[in-house]
């Protein structure tokens, strides 16, 4: 049989073809030439992946991000020992042979990896270098650093052979795929993690207290195994691994074909502070980098304002300070007018997302900012705000505040004109932080939809800043939206307990009350938005895997991404004058 008898078989009829995922597998290097032990590619094919080899690379630094690109998970592989000065340390006695081919480069694609949230397995060495990437420590040595004795962790036997058991933690995601609390495992090694840090947590422990394996600690698909299941009959692991990935690879079809916006953030806040809006900016949770790496589109960014006195000089300050913010948002945005541009419509974030471009649209957050001049609100508009959050945390001339002293008793008579005003102009009412007859009263008022840009559910986290579940029947009647907030205090009663499970909760009874229809996600960050798991741009990525798992449909995301917000941004402005 000839090679062109097999190439006419395969393309004899025709049919679908499966889109299995690609999974990037880090190769070793010796002698002058990239190698890796077949058990490795093997094991990621039987598990449905097609396997993916990446050479090590010690001069490219910069195209590394192109690399993880195509994939939709990644395999570090096993090897030698790490070079302890790319981890800040002096090598001991005790230190092996390192591999400067792999080190940088993989220590790199790991930490770019967790940022794009791709599914990441380490196995071996690979367990060190995804400890070493996220903020862990490492032993060089675990017979000479560690204290007490240790079992045989460097077999003799084949490595087909388990040598010695590990301990699995019960409510560890190591046990939902073993599904067990002990396993038997091969063992090749005399370095080990030390400490897994803060970005993930030790999941698997030899007897002798020897961490074998460890997770993220925030609900994303990472996962570091000391031993070699490669060699062992048992697929696990790359089941897991490959299971993720077509999950993954589900996630960026879907953001690459949905507006995905984020109706609040709050990153002027920091322009004191000289960040850095084109760079991986770590003060900050908003940055081009983190959008791009998260799948996130475009961002509502709001020009904050503490509520203050009242006076007629402080009511002006608070207008020019309103002012200000929103001139510093365009003037960050035309630094890099490639990459980022100003939208005021749902058309201009269309027309961005079609041209490769994020989206930045402006809002004020809290009407203090129109100090008691009818006339700021047309002059808001004109200048791109898309909405006006009436308050903030205290009773304003517009209205009382979920947090205020209820000073109105609801929308001021000043504030029905500011909703009129804002009806007739086409800008949106917001009523995230108003109180709750502030609310009544402005669905009352207002002839189109309102918006809470940034809320959550009382029903599950009893807050008087959260919407009630008759709140929200009353917004879905009027054909509005409630955004779901990732501020940790809006989710839990133990704010510091919060995570990505508990937004995804308050999704799901807010789209068990209002239908899913009437509903969106609008972070807080910067404004002390974000949990584990979803604590920045660059972690929206994972937003959408957990509601994928929660059996959200393409067509639900569409909505919940932004299809439900600019729908009613484009009524509202659609009754405006067309300012």
């Amino acid at each position: 049989m000839t090679w062109t008898t097999t190439y006419d078989a395969l393309h004899s009829g025709i049919k679908k073809e499966p889109q299995r995922p690609l999974i990037g597998i880090t190769g070793n290097y010796e002698d002058g030439r990239c190698t890796l032990n077949e058990g490795y590619y093997k094991a990621v094919r039987a598990a449905g992946a097609i396997p993916v080899i990446l050479p090590p690379e010690r001069t490219d630094m910069e195209s590394l991000a192109q690399w993880l690109a195509p994939l939709d998970g990644l395999l570090l592989s096993g090897g030698a020992d790490i070079n302890p000065l790319l981890i800040g340390e002096e090598p001991i006695a005790a230190l092996h042979g390192v591999n400067p081919e792999r080190d940088l480069c993989e220590l790199l694609l790991c930490r770019m990896a967790s940022d794009r949230q791709l599914p990441i397995l380490g196995i071996c060495k690979g367990v060190q270098v995804l400890t070493a990437a996220l903020g862990g420590t490492l032993f060089q040595d675990i017979w000479t650093q560690r204290e007490g004795t240790c079992v045989k962790h460097s077999q003799d036997a084949p490595r087909s052979e388990a040598t010695h058991t590990v301990q699995i933690a019960p409510d560890s995601l190591l046990f939902q795929i073993y599904g067990q609390e002990r396993i038997a495992v091969n063992s090749f090694h005399h370095q080990a993690v030390a400490a897994a840090g803060p970005l993930l947590r030790v999941c698997g422990t030899a007897p002798d207290g020897v961490i074998e394996a460890v997770e993220a600690a925030d609900h994303r698909p990472i996962v570091g195994v000391q031993w070699h299941p490669e060699c062992l009959a048992d697929g696990s692991l790359f089941r897991w691994l490959a299971d993720e990935a077509r999950l993954y690879r589900r996630c960026r079809r879907i953001h690459a074909q949905t507006l995905t916006l984020d109706t609040h953030c709050d990153t002027p806040m920091f322009f004191d502070k000289d960040i850095d809006f084109a760079s991986r900016d770590p003060r900050i949770k908003m940055d081009l980098h983190k959008m791009a790496e998260g799948g996130l589109d475009a961002c509502i960014m709001v020009a904050y304002l503490k509520q203050e006195g009242r006076s007629a000089d402080e009511l002006l300050a608070a207008t020019q300070k309103a002012d200000r913010l929103l001139t510093e948002i365009e003037q960050m945005v035309a630094k890099t007018p490639d990459f980022v541009g100003i939208a005021r419509t749902p058309d201009d974030l269309l027309h961005l997302k079609h041209e490769g471009k994020r989206a930045v649209m402006l809002g004020i957050e809290n009407g203090y900012a129109l100090g008691l001049d009818l006339r700021n609100v047309e002059r808001f508009k004109r200048r791109g705000v898309v909405y006006i959050t009436l308050c903030h945390n205290g009773d304003n001339d517009v209205c009382d505040s979920a947090k205020g002293n209820h000073e109105h008793g609801g929308v001021s008579d000043f504030g029905a004109q500011v909703i009129q005003e804002m009806n007739r102009t086409g800008l949106m009412v917001d009523l995230s932080h108003a109180g709750e007859k502030s609310f009544y009263d402005a669905i009352d008022i207002s002839r189109l939809p309102i918006v809470c840009s940034h809320s959550s559910s009382r029903a599950l986290c009893d807050h008087p800043r959260n919407l009630s579940d008759d709140q929200m029947r009353a917004l879905a009647r009027s054909g509005g939206v409630a955004q779901v907030t990732l501020y940790p205090g809006f989710l839990r009663t133990e704010s510091a307990e919060a995570s990505v499970l508990d937004a995804v909760a308050h999704l799901d009874h807010m789209v068990e009350v209002m239908g899913i229809d009437h509903v969106g996600i609008g972070s807080d960050f910067d404004g002390d938005g974000g949990v584990p798991g979803c604590n920045d741009a660059s972690e929206m990525l994972n937003f959408t895997r957990h509601l994928l798992r929660h059996r959200y449909s393409a067509d639900d995301l569409r909505k919940i991404w932004g299809e439900n917000f600019l729908r009613v941004m484009r009524e509202v402005q659609a009754a405006g004058i067309g300012l």
